[in-house]
Parts: structure tokens; C-alpha cells; sequence
């Protein structure tokens, strides 16, 4: 697939498209040609492999739409160097009228696989996601019906230019006449293409984007920030309690590890790490510390005053 795209090919050209050694490539080019396929070298100044008579192979039978889904759902997901080094090289074996589709539609789509702040059971995909996705990947400007948080209906013509999976709930990144917007795809009612090209913002990144969109979102949803220290026991709970919004630091010399908890405010997160006792010891912020005491002499006084009680 390499030589039907590229025509003729040197040892050199092989061995750095496909990250092996020259000898490497030399060897597994015979072992083309000793198979049966039509390979055959020319030597010389301009020499090189090629297929006799423009031999051709259609990548398994994939057509258009089979090309597409693939690089669709495989070019999102949390791949590893080397899949993402395979998809590179499938692209470039592909047919030529399907090569534009398919690098589209690899960096059409970011999967975020944490739900804002927690994880939720899966749900079936939005409506309208098939229609957002074909609009991203051909690049058409569409005229989209939307209805906000607050159910204000509007109708507005965007540049689609990504999905977003978060969680269970697909987002679409587009850019319209107030700048780049994000809307949740399944409050849209409407997808109309216009035919008009979209206009990418130079530089734009999806991911990038979709990186900077989640910070934010993710600050306005839980502002305070808790610099704290725990003992090694407590981080799986503290795991299980806060989900996404903890983060574990390196180790102190006291044993502990650093841990960072982010909440709405102050008097939610106080209650919630009240119940860890000595076991976590909270740094900053000043005012949770002083809530931690008020809670504390509260259930002191409450307690201490009835130390006998039968229930």
C-alpha cells in the first residue's frame, strides 16, 4: 500500500516511513516480491521498489464510509504510540479520495471519559450526533437549533469544528459571531447544513481546546481549592468520595502524601472532610480550617453534654 501511494521507493524512504532499519526494509521488500506480489526493484542513481504495471489494493475492501468510522472512533480514543503511529500509516495507505475524509475525521472527535465531577451510566448517543459529526468531518457550515440550560430557543448559523465525549454527553466546539461556543448535543433540535465552508480559527487545536473549555468549566463548578496532607490509609476514600476532584501528590517525609480537593464552597467540603478526622489535615484554604474547628466544638459540646445517653 506504501508503493501503490507513493509510486517508486527507496530502501532509505521505507525504513523511515515505517520506523524500522534499511536492512529491515530490504529484506521484508524481497519478501514481498518472493510471495508474488509484482514487486520489483530498479537500480541505479534514481532507483527504488515499485508495483509492476500500477498493482493496486483497495485496504481490505474499505470504502469511504468504513474509512471514515474507523478513524472516527479509533482516532479519539486514549491510544497508545504505537496505534496512533498505525493510524498515521493507514492514512497514508489509504485510496486517495478517502485519505481527506479519514484525517478529518482523526481529529474530529476528543473522548473525555470523566463526567463533570463524577462518572454517570452511559447513555444512547444525542439525535443530532451522526449529522454534527458529518458536518465536522466535510467541513460545512450548518445552521443549528439550540435549546439553552435555561430553555431560550435559538437558531444560528456556526462552524462546526469538534466533538467532545464527556462522560455520557456529547459536546460540540464550534465557532460562531460571538467566538468559540460549546453546545451540548443533546439540547440541539435542528441541523441544517448551509454549504458553506467552515472558517477554522488559525492555530485551533480540538484538544487543546476541549483541555481548556474542561478547566474552566471544571473552576466554575468547583471554585475552592483544599491544599491538604493525609495518611496513605484514607486516599482510596478519599478517592471514592470526591471522584475527579481529588488529586494525589507526591509523599512527605512524615509518611503522609500531599492531596488536593476541589469543592463548590467551604461549608460542603468542611462537612465532607470532617469525617476524616486526624487522618487528613487541611493547610488551605484559612477559612476551611476555621469551619473544621467550628465543627469539631460543635460536636464536642453536643456529644460531651450527654455522655451517658441510651438509646
Amino acid at each position: 500500500m506504501l508503493l501503490q501511494t507513493r509510486g517508486r521507493v527507496t530502501a532509505g524512504e521505507v525504513a523511515a516511513e515505517l520506523e524500522i532499519s534499511e536492512r529491515t526494509a530490504r529484506r521484508d521488500l524481497d519478501a514481498l516480491a518472493m510471495a508474488g506480489l509484482p514487486v520489483y526493484s530498479q537500480p541505479g542513481r534514481n532507483g527504488g521498489w515499485e508495483l509492476l504495471g500500477g498493482a493496486r489494493t483497495d485496504l481490505s475492501g474499505l470504502n469511504a464510509a468504513e474509512a471514515r468510522a474507523l478513524f472516527l472512533v479509533a482516532g479519539p480514543s486514549p491510544a497508545s504510540p504505537e496505534l496512533k503511529a498505525a493510524l498515521r500509516k493507514l492514512v497514508r495507505a489509504l485510496p486517495e479520495p478517502f485519505r481527506a475524509d479519514a484525517q478529518a475525521a482523526s481529529t474530529a472527535v476528543v473522548v473525555d471519559p470523566n463526567e463533570w465531577g463524577r462518572a454517570t451510566p452511559t447513555r444512547p448517543p444525542p439525535e443530532h450526533l451522526e449529522a454534527l459529526q458529518r458536518a465536522v468531518i466535510e467541513g460545512e457550515q450548518v445552521e443549528l437549533a439550540y435549546v439553552a440550560r435555561d430553555r431560550t430557543s435559538t437558531t444560528r448559523v456556526i462552524h462546526p469544528l469538534g466533538l467532545a465525549a464527556k462522560g455520557s454527553v456529547w459536546y460540540l466546539v464550534a465557532h460562531t459571531d460571538a467566538g468559540l461556543r460549546t453546545f451540548r448535543v443533546d439540547r440541539v433540535t435542528a441541523v441544517e447544513g448551509t454549504g458553506d465552508e467552515v472558517v477554522r480559527p488559525e492555530g485551533f487545536d480540538l484538544a487543546e481546546a476541549w483541555r481548556l473549555i474542561s478547566a474552566e468549566v471544571d473552576q466554575l463548578r468547583a471554585p475552592v481549592r483544599v491544599r491538604a496532607a493525609a495518611e496513605i490509609g484514607v486516599v482510596q476514600l478519599l478517592r471514592w468520595v470526591f471522584d475527579t476532584r481529588v488529586r494525589v501528590g507526591p509523599a512527605r517525609p512524615d509518611g503522609r502524601v500531599d492531596v488536593e480537593v476541589s469543592g463548590p464552597h467551604v461549608a460542603a467540603l468542611a462537612g465532607m472532610l470532617a469525617g476524616f478526622g486526624a487522618r487528613l489535615e487541611v493547610f488551605e484554604p484559612t477559612e476551611l480550617r476555621s469551619e473544621l474547628v467550628r465543627i469539631g466544638e460543635e460536636l464536642r459540646t453536643l456529644y460531651s453534654a450527654r455522655p451517658g445517653l441510651e438509646l
